[in-house]
C-alpha cells in the first residue's frame, strides 16, 4: 500500500469506519487527519469491545481517556489527539452534542528536543549516499519534515527565486521555505536524473504520477509532465491503490529513515537523533544567529508559535552568564 494515497472506498459504504472515512474526505479534511482519526476511533471501539459508538456515551469517553493517561502513560498531545478524534467522531459524524466530559489530564511534558550540532550534521550528510545525503541536507538546511522531503515535487522548487514550496504540510497547509544555495547543484543533478526515468518509464508503459484532488481528470497529460514529477522517486513501481494503475511514487520514509540512522551510528554520535532532528537543527541554527521567532514560525510551518519557542531552550546561552562552579 503506498503510504500517502487515500485507501479506496465503496462509493456507497456499508461498513461504520468507512462511512467516517467518507464523511472525513468530504469534509475536506488532510489524508494524514484522516489516518490519525481513524487510528483512535478504531482503538475507542476496540476498547469497548467492539460496541457500536451511537450506544456509547460521554461516561465511555471518560473511561477511554482515563485508560490512556493511567494505563499507558501517553503524553499530553496524545490523549489531546485521542480526544479530537472521538469528539469529531461523536459531534460532527454521529451529530451526538458531548461538550461537559471529566477526565484525568495528562501531565505536560515539555521536551527540550535532541539537536544536531554543525558538524555533526554535516558528518551524518557527508556519509550518506545518494540521493539520501541531498535529503539530509534539505530537511537541515530547509527545516523540512521528511515526509515533506520525500513528496517534493521539481515544481515546488523555484531556482530563480530561490525557495522551495511546501505542498499540504501538517495540517493541510502550504508554505515557502529556504532554498539552500549549496544544494542548488545537487537538485539540478537529481532533476536531470528524474527527467530520464520518465523517458524509459514512458517507454515501460508505466502510469503517470500519482495527483491528489482529481488533478488527473482535470489536467490528463500533466502527470507525465516533468513538473509534477517527484523529485526523489522510488526505485521500483507501485501499485495505485484507488486507480488500480502502476505508477512509480516518491521514495519511502522509512527508507531514508534506516539510511540516515546507519550513518548516525557510523559517525559515532551518542545521542537520541533521527531524520527529524535536522529539522529541529534547522530551528536551532537560525536561533543561534539571532533571526526573528515569527519568521523561523512561518519557515517551520507551526501553527502556534509556543512550539517555535521550545528551541528557545536549546540555545540559552547560560555559558555566558553563569559560569559552573568548578571552571
Amino acid at each position: 500500500m503506498i503510504e500517502d494515497i487515500p485507501v479506496p472506498i465503496p462509493q456507497k459504504p456499508k461498513r461504520f469506519l468507512d462511512q467516517v472515512r467518507e464523511f472525513i474526505r468530504l469534509e475536506g479534511k488532510s489524508y494524514a487527519t484522516e489516518v490519525t482519526y481513524l487510528q483512535w476511533i478504531k482503538r475507542y471501539i476496540l476498547f469497548h469491545n467492539k460496541q457500536h459508538p451511537k450506544d456509547l456515551g460521554g461516561q465511555h469517553i471518560e473511561q477511554y481517556l482515563n485508560y490512556l493517561c493511567v494505563q499507558c502513560n501517553v503524553s499530553k498531545s496524545t490523549q489531546a489527539t485521542a480526544l479530537n478524534a472521538i469528539m469529531y467522531l461523536y459531534n460532527k459524524f454521529l451529530k451526538k452534542n458531548i461538550d461537559k466530559i471529566k477526565f484525568k489530564p495528562a501531565v505536560k511534558k515539555v521536551r527540550i528536543p535532541s539537536v544536531f550540532s554543525h558538524d555533526e550534521a554535516m558528518d551524518v550528510i557527508e556519509t550518506l549516499n545518494a540521493p539520501y545525503s541531498l535529503l539530509a541536507k534539505l530537511m537541515y538546511g530547509s527545516g523540512l519534515r521528511i515526509s515533506e522531503a520525500v513528496r517534493l515535487r521539481v515544481k515546488d522548487i523555484d531556482f530563480k527565486m530561490n525557495y522551495i514550496c511546501v505542498r499540504d504540510g501538517k495540517g493541510n497547509k502550504d508554505r515557502t521555505t529556504l532554498l539552500p544555495k549549496t544544494a542548488v547543484n545537487e537538485l539540478k543533478k537529481q532533476i536531470s536524473i528524474v527527467e530520464k526515468l520518465l523517458l524509459l518509464d514512458k517507454e515501460k508503459g508505466i502510469g503517470p504520477v500519482y495527483m491528489p484532488n482529481q488533478l488527473e481528470k482535470k489536467y490528463p497529460s500533466a502527470g507525465r509532465s516533468i513538473a509534477w514529477q517527484y523529485v526523489f522517486p522510488s526505485e521500483k513501481t507501485s501499485l495505485d491503490p484507488r486507480a488500480n494503475v502502476e505508477r512509480r511514487h516518491h521514495i519511502y520514509r522509512a527508507t531514508v529513515q534506516k539510511n540516515v540512522k546507519h550513518a548516525i551510528n557510523r559517525c559515532n554520535i551518542n545521542k537520541q537523533v533521527s531524520c527529524h532532528s535536522f529539522r529541529h537543527a534547522f530551528a536551532t541554527r537560525l536561533l543561534e544567529n539571532k533571526y526573528d521567532l515569527r519568521q523561523i514560525q512561518k519557515l517551520m510551518g507551526h501553527a502556534d508559535i509556543s512550539t517555535t519557542e521550545v528551541y528557545l531552550h536549546v540555545v540559552e546561552q547560560l555559558g555566558t552568564v553563569v559560569a559552573s562552579p568548578i571552571d
